[in-house]
């Protein structure tokens, strides 16, 4: 009895010592590689901007400055988030915001969303996100042209009941067998269009080089 509680022991030890190697693992893997992770975003970032403004603006010598932003309920994270000012001539011309979905099927998709001067969107793009390979990842423009059912869109109202997938009464496409994600895209876009209502003259006043 006692030879076989003592190998219960060791083996018991075993597993909490291999637990804690793997944990140790993630951790270090973890440390080393999530400011990579960071720099590739701001990378896709700052690649996707042109993306997602009018092309005549995207193409021109514009100016743009920086202002950073703060607010979860409406952009989605409790961190730090970046909206990008684009100027002619001194002239606030576009707003490109840096925003979160965290509801997506996955977890967070991490958004790109421009707005014209006149509060309609001039794109959406998908920076990063974990949505199921065949399914919530039609919201890539390289798998569907999905996401660009919002170019040109607006707020009507503060309860444009619009902003919705059509089996919610709205007027969004969604996906076979995948309704999660595209709410929780147009949910956040809806949201960057109430933040832009309420900050956008704060932003372009407050912007400074990036």
């Amino acid at each position: 009895m006692t030879s076989k509680r003592q190998s219960m022991m060791s083996n018991a030890s075993k597993l909490a010592l291999f637990a804690f190697a793997c944990t140790l693992l993630v951790v270090i893997v973890n440390f080393f590689t999530e400011d990579k992770i960071a720099e590739q975003i701001q990378r896709q970032l700052v690649k996707s901007t042109n993306e997602v403004l009018n092309p005549e603006l995207a193409a021109s010598s514009y100016q743009q400055q920086c202002y950073v932003a703060v607010n979860e309920p409406l952009l989605g994270n409790a961190k730090q988030q970046t909206v990008r000012v684009i100027s002619q001539n001194q002239q606030a011309q576009a707003l490109v915001y840096q925003t979160t979905a965290p509801d997506g099927y996955s977890g967070a998709i991490q958004l790109l969303v421009g707005v014209n001067s006149d509060g309609s969107i001039s794109g959406v793009r998908v920076v990063q996100h974990n949505e199921t390979p065949g399914l919530g990842d039609k919201i890539e423009t390289r798998k569907s042209d999905w996401i660009y059912q919002f170019n040109q869109q607006r707020l009507v109202a503060d309860d444009d009941s619009r902003w919705a997938v059509k089996k919610d009464g709205g007027q969004f496409d969604a996906f076979t067998g995948a309704t999660i994600t595209p709410r929780a895209v147009i949910k956040a876009v809806k949201n960057v269009l109430f933040y832009h209502k309420a900050n956008q003259q704060q932003i372009i006043q407050s912007a400074s080089d990036c």
